[in-house]
């Protein structure tokens, strides 16, 4: 005769009502914002502060500890230090774009006044820098020469410098190539000026031309080539090396049909950088292109004119017409940038592969 064993009565399980905590609604943070922006300028105007950047930075601290405060006091501690979090990474940002805003404001404010077709058709050739009129024909003409002759140079030196350590650099010459272009990331302009200022005018008795301009303009371009490539072609996975290499593919073309064309976005990137970087740099110009308010459209030849050094003398003028150029010529430089910029993007995202099927 078998006996069993009665089953104990299951206990209820009690569930918890609900599963969700609370939360702060999402128009929460605009709404400490809107607070810590009015509280900041009650401060400011009872303290008699009379900088906005002031107030800013007391709305931003204030945005923080208040974010902190309402988050740790309804959501708990943990979602209280991801929200903090948040908030700084917020600030920063904003402490980023503020300037840059400004600063892209200022300079169309003020450079609207003169920027017109005239100003762009002309040059200063028969007009002082105390006087109206004139544009920055000659020196947008050699603006883009130099910076063209400039890339001509870099680019392909950068490019095969990277693709070299990348693809092939494992001796001691990648080492010591590395080694340079680290160096070479931290050269002043003034030195690169000063090295073609003394080999190609001083000792092998060149005239100032921008071409030299453009040789030392090369030097600052190179090691920002070589970096951002390198970078980039490290990102390329190795499988689609070796599977190029296993359909027989030599090392070469795989590099040149697979390599690059899947790291063009990236390179054509690094590449704009550099010529932003140089775009805009004065010293190198200064000493080996010269000053000509003439048009010279031959860089090989003569002393050239180029924006930056257009701005530094409208600037040193120090008349209220020269003011106005200075501040048209750095909106050109800013609009040449960007037209360089957006035409990258576009070779990027044209050349780039596709993806799907």
């Amino acid at each position: 005769m078998s006996t069993t064993t009665p089953t104990p009565p299951r206990t209820p399980v009690k569930r918890p009502a609900t599963l969700k905590a609370a939360s702060l609604p999402r128009w929460s943070p605009l709404a400490v914002a809107a607070g810590s922006v009015a509280v900041a300028v009650g401060i400011g105007a009872a303290a008699g502060l009379e900088s906005r950047i002031q107030w800013g930075l007391i709305a931003a601290l204030l945005f923080i500890v208040g974010s902190y405060v309402l988050a740790a006091t309804v959501e708990g501690t943990r979602q209280a230090k991801d929200r903090l979090a948040t908030s700084l990474v917020w600030v920063m940002f904003l402490l980023a774009v503020v300037p840059l805003a400004s600063l892209i404001y200022e300079t169309v404010q003020r450079g609207a006044k003169v920027f017109d077709g005239y100003f762009l058709t002309h040059s200063m050739g028969v007009v002082a820098d105390e006087e109206t009129g004139g544009g920055i024909y000659h020196a947008l003409i050699g603006t883009l020469e130099q910076v063209l002759l400039a890339s001509v140079i870099a680019v392909p030196v950068g490019l095969l410098t990277a693709i070299y350590l990348v693809e092939y650099g494992r001796g001691k010459l990648s080492k010591v190539i590395t080694f340079f272009v680290d160096v070479m990331t931290g050269i002043p302009s003034i030195v690169a000026g000063l090295f073609v200022l003394s080999f190609w005018i001083l000792i092998l008795g060149f005239d100032y031309s921008g071409w030299a301009g453009a040789m030392a303009l090369a030097i600052l371009m190179m090691p920002v080539i070589v970096r951002s490539t390198e970078e980039m072609l490290k990102l390329v996975p190795n499988e689609l090396r070796e599977a190029s290499l296993a359909l027989g593919v030599p090392k070469w073309r795989t590099i040149l049909k697979v390599v690059l064309p899947t790291a063009i976005g990236g390179i054509t990137t690094g590449v704009m950088l550099s010529v932003a970087r140089i775009a805009g740099e004065t010293a190198p110009v200064l000493l080996l292109v010269w000053v000509n308010p003439l048009i010279n459209t031959n860089p090989f030849d003569g002393s050239q004119a180029s924006l930056p050094l257009y701005v530094y003398q409208q600037y040193a003028a120090g008349t209220d017409a020269s003011y106005d150029r200075a501040w048209a010529a750095a909106l050109a430089l800013i609009g040449f940038i960007m037209i360089l910029n957006l035409a990258a993007r576009g070779v990027a995202r044209w050349k780039a592969p596709k993806t799907g099927r």
